[in-house]
């Protein structure tokens, strides 16, 4: 896994300087509008890509907040929408680079293939309290419950919204949704008909891509698509080569067929991908995925959804590691109507798991799981119910019993309060339960020096999390919205490593606790009909401490490393003749440790609508600096994986040509 994953880990304390090999650090690293679509060949030119007004995207419908499509204006949660507008206007090309549209999110570029992205603190290459989701499927890993944010991506042409939530959602998703969830979703085929070809290229990266869509019959519409991008290796502090450069190839499609209410939906992707490293050989990633999904109206206005995926990836380094993972997931969902007050949706789900670790060849295995490979089951049901208890207020309620492989029923309850007092204003307070559950890391994994057993998982059990949050959420004019939320985190059993009757074998276990706070905001106005503004700020303070007969090995830095502010402001004209202009100015504070300085960093998007068919625009990004690093200038701490290089300055000039 070579520089990401390298680096001289220590466990620092009372017991000395005690070292963990760069093999545990390679393991953890493995971790605005929507356009308005013409029924026409080639959907809508870019040159009529419009903005929602205010009003509209208050009332945008998101899914996430409740499992049913709901008004944002009344969801009770800190949910901030990434538009199929925002992310086009924005010319972001990965998920990572979408995401910072997020003032919600804390997302670090580490290495050209690696990002630390979380919500509320915790963040790292191995960051593990944030649950993702790509059109209902779940890209964790059970390796480390964390994201192989590398082997994700979605053509941003297919992106209908991405709905960030920051703060638990555990009652409706599960163990892991901890800090946050995303929910990437997609557009439907018939929203993308026509043929829409892109290719550009930079300095540091070139990519093309070809997708077309079309009817098979009156009620089958379809998606394709190929894409193939390379990035060039970045540079160290001292301007030596990183070694991260990269390779991709993706492909996929989707199927939309309705009949009467119904709607059935078959999507896939397959990819292949190649990594340098720094030390070895290079990485080879690959994967594919198909999602099958019917949905159903039910009497009373309800919807019944049943969704099944299969889900595969492989990471190899020849000679060192090669990592295969198969997921099979089906899930069931019902919501409906019980008299006036009630809106109930509740279901259940059953995932299985198999994969496989191997680490170097067997004769000179030193680090390895133990079995190697595991098949699990995971299974879950949930109901949650929203009460009316007035026109003006409303009471959610909600239950998720969830069957894990380690640490058994966890119960995952929240309870949720919201207030209208106006057709635009909403406040709300929640408490909610969420669990990071063990993975395999946590109880698996084993590393031998020479004879003795010097690390070990085993005893590791759930990470808990108790959450109180207060929210704002409103409209005060036509031009204007603002959301505020406060929350107020309570966390246990943290993973930390303790020495064993005071020696060896260090083992992982759950002696760390603590507690977060802090607010999130963010707003948007519109300045007039071709200039809207946007921006957000959240605060982040963390008090976190080990219990009481701890070893304290490490310091508590080790859970993550976030900084204790950041603030993004946007703009959004339009300049008229076909011509935008959209900028992102973003300062995040500095990180501890590993340290990382404060920085500002400015990105800019100048894009021409030549035609109907034919737009051009040139990307730039971290155009006040050089260079600057986002994660780290020294060694990481084991559990938060990779240290960063410096992200460079850049310009990309790109072509999107629709017929």
């Amino acid at each position: 896994m070579g520089r990401r994953h390298g680096g001289s880990d220590r466990l620092r304390g009372s017991a000395g300087r005690i070292a963990v090999s760069t093999g545990v650090a390679i393991l953890l690293s493995l971790q605005a509008s929507p356009s308005k679509a013409e029924n026409r060949p080639g959907g809508e030119s870019l040159a009529e890509l419009g903005r929602l007004s205010i009003e509209e995207l208050a009332n945008i419908d998101v899914s996430s907040v409740s499992k049913a499509a709901q008004p944002l204006s009344d969801a009770a949660a800190a949910v901030y929408v990434i538009t199929h507008d925002a992310v086009m206007r924005s010319g972001a090309r990965s998920l990572s680079e979408i995401l910072r549209l997020a003032p919600n999110l804390q997302v670090a570029q580490i290495t050209a293939t690696s990002q630390a992205i979380s919500a509320r603190g915790f963040n790292g290459s191995a960051a593990d309290k944030l649950l993702v989701l790509i059109d209902g499927r779940s890209v964790y890993t059970p390796f480390s419950h964390g994201v192989f944010w590398d082997a994700q991506y979605v053509p941003p042409e297919t992106i209908e919204r991405i709905e960030v939530i920051s703060g638990p959602g555990a009652t409706l998703w599960g163990a892991n949704a901890v800090n946050g969830v995303i929910n990437i979703v997609t557009r439907k085929s018939a929203d993308t008909k026509g043929a829409v070809l892109e290719f550009g290229g930079g300095a540091l990266e070139r990519r093309g891509g070809l997708q077309y869509g079309g009817s098979l019959g009156a009620n089958l519409t379809y998606r394709v698509y190929a894409n193939a991008m390379e990035h060039d290796h970045s540079d160290t502090a001292s301007g030596a080569d990183a070694r991260d450069g990269w390779r991709r190839r993706q492909a996929g499609f989707r199927l939309d067929w309705s009949h009467a209410d119904d709607l059935v939906t078959l999507q896939g992707d397959i990819y292949k991908a190649s990594e340098e490293e720094l030390t070895s050989a290079n990485q080879a990633i690959s994967g594919h995925n198909l999602i099958g999904r019917w949905t159903h109206p039910t009497a009373g206005g309800g919807t019944l959804q049943v969704q099944a995926y299969y889900d595969a990836i492989r990471r190899a380094v020849p000679g060192r590691i090669n990592y295969r993972l198969r997921t099979y997931d089906l899930d069931l969902q019902h919501s409906f109507s019980l008299g006036r007050a009630h809106q109930i949706v509740w279901g259940g789900g059953y995932r299985v798991t198999d994969d496989n670790f191997l680490v170097q060849p067997e004769a000179t295995r030193r680090q390895f799981f133990s079995p190697m490979g595991r098949k699990q089951s995971l299974s879950n049901l949930f109901v949650q119910d929203t009460v009316s208890l007035r026109p003006d207020l409303k009471l959610i309620l909600g239950l998720k019993l969830e069957d894990d492989p380690y640490s058994g029923l966890e119960p995952l309850p929240s309870a949720r309060l919201s207030w209208k007092p106006t057709d635009t204003t909403l406040v709300w307070a929640a408490a909610s339960r969420a669990v990071r559950a063990p993975s395999r890391l946590d109880r698996d994994f084993v590393e031998y020096r020479g004879s003795t057993l010097f690390l070990t998982g085993r005893g590791f059990q759930a990470e808990t999390l108790i959450a109180y949050e207060l929210g704002y959420r409103a409209q005060p004019s036509t031009r204007s919205s603002i959301s505020v939320s406060a929350f107020y985190n309570v966390y246990d059993h943290l993973r930390s490593f303790e020495l064993s009757g005071g020696g060896l074998p260090i083992v992982f276990a759950n002696e760390m606790e603590g507690e977060t706070y802090g607010v999130e905001a963010w707003g948007a106005y519109q300045m007039s009909d071709w200039w809207r503004l946007s921006g957000g700020v959240n605060w982040l303070l963390k008090d976190l401490r080990y219990k009481p007969g701890s070893s304290a090995l490490a310091p508590t830095t080790i859970s993550g490393d976030d900084p204790k502010y950041q603030v993004s402001v946007r703009s959004m004209m339009d300049l008229g003749s076909g011509v935008n202009l959209d900028l992102d100015l973003r300062r995040v504070g500095a990180l501890p440790d590993p340290r990382s300085p404060a920085y500002t960093e400015l990105g800019a998007r100048v894009s021409w609508a030549v035609s109907r068919t034919l737009e051009i625009s040139v990307i730039g990004a971290n155009l006040l600096h050089a260079h600057h690093p986002e994660f780290g200038e020294t060694t990481a701490n084991v559990q938060l994986g990779a240290t960063g290089v410096q992200s460079a300055r850049s310009v990309f000039i790109d072509t999107r040509w629709r017929f």
